[in-house]
């Protein structure tokens, strides 16, 4: 079903795996990455296993700490580290031109749902973007002096060598999900990511860990899809998961990153909340994949 493949990204090897489709010289590759602390066989790799089925490669990762990957800061999300992960497994995918027809799409959830509506802005020569569930934050921000600040962000990136930037907030080493809010506070809070997690998170050989880390670098320009969502030049698919129940994901915020894209768009709300559409097998499962093959196949 998939070959086992590695690349290296800010001196750490970043292991995925490559699912090739019947035809695959004439079909586009998808790079999916998945949300916060999760790891490739926490539904994503059902969502591979489908795409591979209707007609689409796909290079699946694991975030550098997490899963396979090694990494300097195991369990530790960095948005900047994560986003030139994504940046190298497309320098990646380039190389493995033989196995596909050379279009690249992006595809990420929740807070990597919002990661590629960073990078797609910021690399050249990928083909578009699907981006679901995105964590955009709860409110609309306006971003003066784009242009400067949007250079800024991409040379920020490109430099990589984060380790040398002070951190603007830390949280953690603290539990991804919790049953105890009081005692034994968790990163993600609500039933419904607890049941997930453990779900999902308890398959065998997932890699998960119940533990995790978050850093937010101190940067001269703001890291987030308010200032990159208007130079996405590509088409884009943002699926937004109705009644969204994590708290920090706002459809305001969601709606208000939409309007800033200026490329071909299309917005889909799917029924579920933020996590009804990951469990593999379910009917709004079926209709993600259905939904977001379809702009694939008429758009890029």
């Amino acid at each position: 079903m998939f070959t086992e493949k590695e690349f290296i990204s800010e001196g750490a090897t970043l292991r995925g795996r490559w699912y090739k489709t019947d035809q695959n010289q004439n079909a586009p590759c998808i790079i999916m990455c998945h949300g916060t602390s999760a790891t490739i066989s926490m539904g994503l790799s059902d969502y591979a296993l489908e795409f591979q089925n209707r007609g689409l490669n796909v290079f699946l990762f694991d975030h550098a700490g997490f899963g396979r990957s090694e990494g300097a800061n195991p369990q530790t999300i960095n948005p900047l580290v994560q986003v030139k992960g994504i940046n190298d497994a497309a320098s990646f995918v380039k190389t493995e031109s033989s196995l596909f027809n050379g279009k690249i799409i992006l595809w990420g959830d929740s807070f990597a749902g919002m990661l590629v509506l960073v990078a797609g802005a910021l690399l050249k020569e990928i083909s578009g973007i699907v981006s679901f569930t995105a964590a955009c934050g709860l409110k609309r921000l306006e971003i003066e002096e784009e242009n400067e600040k949007f250079l800024k962000l991409k040379e920020i990136i490109d430099k990589g060598d984060f380790s040398q930037l002070e951190d603007l907030s830390r949280e953690g080493p603290m539990p991804v999900v919790s049953v105890d809010q009081t005692s034994n506070p968790s990163m993600l809070i609500g039933i419904q990511a607890f049941k997930w997690f453990i779900d999902q998170g308890g398959k065998w050989n997932s890699g998960w860990e119940n533990k995790v880390t978050r850093v937010i670098p101190k940067t001269a320009a703001p890291f987030t899809p308010f200032l990159t969502a208007p130079f996405i030049q590509v088409p884009t698919l943002m699926m937004i998961g109705k009644d969204d129940e994590m708290p920090q994901i706002g459809k305001d915020a969601q709606l208000a990153v939409y309007e800033k894209i200026k490329s071909i768009k299309e917005l889909y709300e799917i029924d579920g909340g933020h996590f009804g559409a990951l469990y593999p097998g379910s009917s709004i499962f079926f209709e993600a994949i259905e939904k977001q093959v379809s702009f694939i196949k008429s758009h890029i």
